[in-house]
């Protein structure tokens, strides 16, 4: 006895003449975006979304800079509080004073 396949309850058809990965689109869509200047880029690394774009401080920057470094070079996404320290003391930060208020 031999067994008969049903037919396919649904027929699919790709009216899509050329696929678009082969086309040569990706020439086109890199034409149309501007080059974007690379200050730029580094600037969007460092703004932190919570603050919007606020200007930071060269301290700060610097310290984001080496919280990146670090992250980058541990693989580790989220630092603990005590790797964060270790980032402040290889940066030469010590506890000199007495601590004071923050101001907000």
């Amino acid at each position: 006895m031999v067994n008969q396949l049903d037919p396919p309850s649904e027929l699919v058809v790709d009216r899509r003449r050329v696929s678009r990965r082969d086309s040569g689109q990706k020439e086109a869509i890199h034409t149309k975006h501007e080059v974007v200047d690379q200050r730029k880029i580094e600037r969007r690394r460092q703004i932190d979304p919570t603050t919007c774009e606020r200007d930071y401080s060269d301290q700060e920057i610097d310290f984001m800079k080496a919280m990146d470094d670090y992250k980058r070079r541990s693989g580790r996404q989220f630092p603990t509080w005590s790797e964060v320290l270790e980032v402040l003391h290889s940066m030469g930060y010590r506890k000199v004073a007495e601590p004071t208020d923050i101001m907000l």
